[in-house]
Parts: C-alpha cells; sequence; structure tokens
C-alpha cells in the first residue's frame, strides 16, 4: 500500500470541504462501509474512463481527482483513459473548422489530427496531471507511443446505408494492439497512468481512436477488476428516460437494433460489453455529473448508474 506520509497533509489540504462537513460519527460509519471493499480491491486494476462534464467542470474534477488519489492511497490501481471532445471542438472552432461525427466517430483529417494531438496529448492530459498531483497523486501522461502502448490500424468504418462500402473517416484507428508494459511498471512504482486515446500505425502515423474503445481494451487486456464509464446521463437509458440498472448481451443488441442506443453511447456500449466478454469482472456506465461517483460506486454498497454482465 502507498505510504500516506508522502501524501496526506496534501490531500488532507484540498479536501477539507468534504472532511469538515461530516460529524465524527459519520465519518466512521463511512469509513466502515468502505473497509469491505477497500480489502476486496486492494491491489486490483480500475480502468476509469473519464469524460464529458466531469472534465469540463471545476468541482467535478477536483472530485474526480480527489477520487482517484484516495483509491490509489487505499491499495487500488486507478487507470485513467481520458476523452476530450468539447475540448477538441473548442479548439477546431478556434481554427475555423467544424467537428463532424458519423456513427459516434469523429472524421478526422490531417487538419484536425494535428489538433486533437495537440489538444489530447498536451493541453487535455496535462490538466489531468497536474489536478492529481496537486491532490497528493503520482500521475504520469502517456500516450499510445509512449512504450508502444497502442498500435493502432486505419478504421474502415461500415456504411449503413451501402452494404458492402466503407466510410473514410481520414485518420479514426482502431486498436491492432495493447502492450500494457509500460502500464504495468508505472503501477508498480506507484503512479497513477494517465492514458490519451492515440494510437500509432506501422506507417508512423498518428491515429485517433475513441477513448471508450481504448479504455475497454486497456480492461480486457490488464484483466481489470472493472471498468468504470463516466458519462453525461445517470447511465443507459431506455426510450421513456428510465434507468437500466443491469444489462445483458440480448438486451444489448434489443437496444442497438430499436435505437434505444445509437450515437456517441454506440461505442461506449459496444466497447463495455466487450469488456465484460473479455474477463472484465464489472463494467458500470455512471454519472460523471455526480460529486464523487467513483467513490459511490466503488467503496459503497450503493451501486449507481448501469452495470453490463455479458450474460
Amino acid at each position: 500500500m502507498t505510504d500516506f506520509t508522502q501524501a496526506d497533509s496534501s490531500y488532507a489540504e484540498k479536501a477539507g470541504p468534504l472532511v469538515t462537513t461530516l460529524t465524527p460519527r459519520i465519518k466512521a460509519e463511512v469509513l466502515a462501509e468502505a473497509l469491505p471493499y477497500i480489502r476486496r480491491f486492494h491491489g486490483k486494476t480500475i480502468v476509469v474512463k473519464y469524460g464529458g462534464n466531469a472534465m469540463t467542470e471545476e468541482r467535478l474534477q477536483r472530485s474526480f481527482a480527489h477520487d482517484v488519489v484516495l483509491l490509489k492511497l487505499v491499495g487500488i490501481n486507478p487507470i485513467v483513459v481520458h476523452g476530450g471532445g468539447p475540448q477538441i471542438d473548442s479548439a477546431l472552432k478556434r481554427v475555423g473548422k467544424q467537428g463532424t461525427f458519423v456513427q459516434g466517430m469523429r472524421v478526422t483529417d490531417a487538419e484536425t489530427m494535428e489538433v486533437v494531438e495537440w489538444v489530447l496529448g498536451g493541453e487535455v492530459q496535462q490538466d489531468i496531471v497536474m489536478m492529481i498531483n496537486e491532490f497528493g497523486g503520482k500521475a504520469v501522461g502517456l500516450t499510445g507511443k509512449d512504450g508502444g502502448l497502442i498500435r493502432a490500424n486505419k478504421m474502415r468504418m461500415p456504411d449503413k446505408n451501402n452494404p458492402g462500402a466503407f466510410l473514410d473517416l481520414g485518420f479514426v484507428g482502431e486498436i491492432a494492439s495493447i502492450d500494457p508494459s509500460v502500464v504495468k511498471a508505472l503501477q508498480d512504482d506507484q503512479f497513477i497512468p494517465v492514458i490519451s486515446p492515440i494510437g500509432f500505425g506501422e506507417d508512423g502515423l498518428a491515429y485517433n481512436i475513441n477513448a471508450d474503445l481504448v479504455a475497454g481494451k486497456i480492461a480486457e487486456v490488464l484483466r481489470a477488476e472493472k471498468l468504470v464509464m463516466m458519462t453525461n446521463t445517470p447511465g443507459v437509458l431506455d426510450k421513456n428516460g428510465n434507468l437500466l440498472t443491469g444489462l445483458t448481451a440480448n438486451k444489448i443488441d434489443e437496444l442497438f437494433a430499436d435505437g434505444t442506443i445509437s450515437g456517441g453511447m454506440l461505442p461506449k456500449i459496444s466497447s463495455a460489453l466487450e469488456a465484460a466478454k473479455s474477463g472484465v469482472n464489472s463494467v458500470h456506465i455512471v454519472d460523471g455529473r455526480v460529486e464523487h461517483v467513483l467513490l459511490l460506486e466503488i467503496l459503497t454498497a450503493q451501486g449507481v448508474g448501469t452495470m453490463i454482465r455479458s450474460h
């Protein structure tokens, strides 16, 4: 377990408002409830896809960083895979471009890819790293190039309106392989990996990969205990807006077929289901707009969001 003496003073100072508003009795009850989960998940890997409002609102950014550091301090190994759609859209507007999407995937020409690399691998990643470090963690930023982490191929997207044809999305990649060696090495040295979803092909070119797909595949390769995907909804909703707390492969197929799951939810649910089928013990779609949602999901009996099972 991490040595608390290195980080606890910084952590406590940053988390002051959270701590001081609770009575001693409530604090004790919270800790007592968390203990079995801390014991159960100690030494286990949890992959977190970080995106949506949680990345753009300061109180949620701080809540997220707080949760990640606390998980590491109690002996759980979080890995952060981040998105950055709103930040990319904002940067594109500054250079006079408009983002376009096909079946939930961003169309990425050469100029857009330059913006994606700059925003994800630079600005967004470093903001996350600095926030975690401010709370006393030791975060390190990675892209797919580091340690040969993410090998990519150009994605061939089937055209739903023209069977047998494929759409050209530009520099959008699909994952060819994941080499987790650098991630494992960082974990062993008590670092928190923060991964930008940029892969690199044999041609030496960079490819924009959907962050949900990267998070799912990394969770699979590392045989993670949990994959937690933070989004801008309470979870997966039915057509009446009701939360679906548990989903199986068959039910997901039905929701795809009738259009309940569409747009940006498509790659998220597809990668979540694939992870569940490939050995990740549990996959959760949770509301990133809720403060401390990671702690609620991982260290309490109050499950939140949608849990996806392979069967």
